[in-house]
């Protein structure tokens, strides 16, 4: 057997070109494909930066709901105290309830409207 390693190696130049062109076809793909790469973690990272604010504004506003839900049956639990008779208890009793319900259905839309823009600025394309 003959050492071969020694040997020069040629190659004809329309196939050196060939492999040449292959070559730069390969490292611009390559190149195109960590481009696109790079372009959607930062659109991922985008995305969570949306829905990280969007979460934090939600979390703010529950705990501004509860804070206000809690003054309201302190304020309803303190005007139990001072009621005179059964009627009063009846009619505080009633309009907190009526207050509470319009209170919570305005707070849920207000979470409702929160959750609905977050959600679109997560989805919506970055440019």
């Amino acid at each position: 057997m003959t050492d071969q390693s020694h040997e020069p190696f040629d190659l004809p130049p329309e196939m050196r070109n060939v492999a040449e062109s292959s070559l730069k076809q390969a490292r611009d793909a390559f190149e195109k494909l960590l481009a696109n790469a790079e372009a959607a973690a930062g659109s991922i990272e985008e995305r969570g930066a949306s829905m990280r604010a969007g979460a934090k504004d939600i979390g703010a506003r529950a705990i501004a709901f509860a804070e206000t839900n809690v003054q309201a049956s302190l304020n309803y639990a303190q005007s139990l105290v001072h009621a005179k008779d059964v009627a009063e208890v009846m009619r505080l009793h009633s309009e907190y309830v009526q207050a509470q319900m319009k209170a919570l259905a305005e707070q849920a839309s207000e979470i409702g409207q929160i959750v609905s823009r977050a959600a679109m600025d997560t989805t919506k394309p970055k440019h």
